[in-house]
């Protein structure tokens, strides 16, 4: 995998991961923008897409193709109004409508034509601390631009300034660092009115929140490309939330990176459950005991499988139909990922790894 591939697959549903200090229980909401310059003609990927994700889960979505923002949680539809849907499109499409503008405006300041397809994405969203008292405490917010997968422009909330690590973007920094109350609002809606909303979405949504799914767990083998070798699997799938311990054991004894273990980390699947998937090579004649056990706090799930040494019979039987049927990718996501891998890639742009920050000046937005 890529060093631009591996970025984005774990930016969009991880986001705030790599950002969460040490703590109490954590929450985040937040909104990502995709606007390509041009159709790329693939089924399934839009010109502009827009998704709310609150920790991780999303919660709406609306692109260019349906032009309508939706809920993709029960509980987002039952609760939140008609005319919250009906505002809410009316505001991507007006969003949609300034990405279209602007991204034409970006390929004209960097001298480029339409012979390529160019990606401007934005994030915004806030993320807050649990206390005693139930209510939510502003941990930090983002406002971030990207374009063709390169910081383009972000918004310094600490400071109230805005950022621009390109010469590109120097010109738009200094006209919104002129503009106070663009700001004011961008401060005060990361740190108020955003917190508001995910306040309210998560009583809207708390019984779902708190219901923990136990795991389901399977140990099996796949051919390798060493014709005396075999790999282990142990995959977890199935479980939320998305703390796990996983634990491949040779004679009782846990197996770590030094013995030739890899995972693959808890990733989402397309029923907002997670997996997560620890494997190791080995030998065909290895007689050794190998179990796998799998603690899971949250549902109470504490289980330990055990592997029956059967040997896959021919090369391409290797236990993937267990993984497609139980842990399928969030496809929504990974087609705007497609989307965007696809533009980086025809511009060699591999390593720059982070969205860039960047504040809403649409007016004011209904998500």
């Amino acid at each position: 995998m890529t060093r631009a591939s591996t970025w984005i697959f774990l930016f969009l549903p991880l986001m705030w991961q790599n950002l969460e200090p040490a703590g109490g229980e954590k929450h985040s909401l937040t909104y990502i923008y995709t606007a390509l310059s041009k159709p790329v003609g693939l089924p399934g990927i839009h010109d502009f897409t827009a998704m709310g994700l609150m920790d991780s889960r999303m919660i709406d979505y609306y692109d260019s193709d349906n032009q309508k923002k939706v809920p993709k949680q029960d509980w987002m539809k039952e609760k939140l109004p008609i005319d919250y849907w009906e505002k809410g499109t009316q505001s991507r499409q007006s969003k949609q409508q300034w990405f279209n503008v602007n991204i034409g405006i970006l390929m004209e300041r960097m001298k480029q034509n339409d012979t390529d397809v160019h990606v401007l994405q934005w994030m915004h969203g806030c993320e807050g601390d649990l206390q005693e008292d139930g209510k939510l405490k502003f941990i930090r917010g983002m406002d971030m631009y990207s374009y063709d997968g390169d910081n383009f422009l972000a918004f310094d909330d600490t400071h109230s300034v805005w950022v621009a690590p390109t010469p590109e973007a120097v010109l738009t920094k200094r006209k919104w660092d002129g503009v106070d109350v663009l700001k004011e609002y961008t401060k005060g809606y990361l740190e108020n009115e955003c917190m508001d909303w995910l306040t309210k979405f998560m009583t809207y949504g708390q019984k779902q929140l708190k219901a923990a799914s136990p795991p389901e767990v399977h140990l099996f083998a796949k051919n390798s490309k060493v014709k005396t070798n075999i790999i282990l699997t142990c995959l977890a799938t199935g479980f939320y939330p998305k703390d796990i311990d996983v634990w491949i054991k040779r004679n009782g004894r846990v197996l770590y990176g030094d013995d030739g273990l890899t995972t693959s980390g808890v990733r989402p699947n397309q029923d907002n459950t997670y997996q997560r998937r620890d494997s190791v090579e080995i030998l065909k004649t290895d007689k050794s005991t190998y179990t796998c056990e799998v603690i899971h706090k949250a549902s109470g799930v504490q289980v330990e499988r055990g592997w029956d040494h059967m040997i896959p019979p021919e090369p391409g039987v290797d236990g993937a139909t267990i993984g497609v049927a139980v842990a399928l990718p969030v496809i929504i996501l990974l087609l705007v990922v497609a989307a965007v891998l696809a533009v980086l890639y025809k511009k060699g742009k591999f390593g720059r790894s982070n969205i860039h920050s960047a504040v809403n000046i649409l007016g004011t937005p209904n998500q």
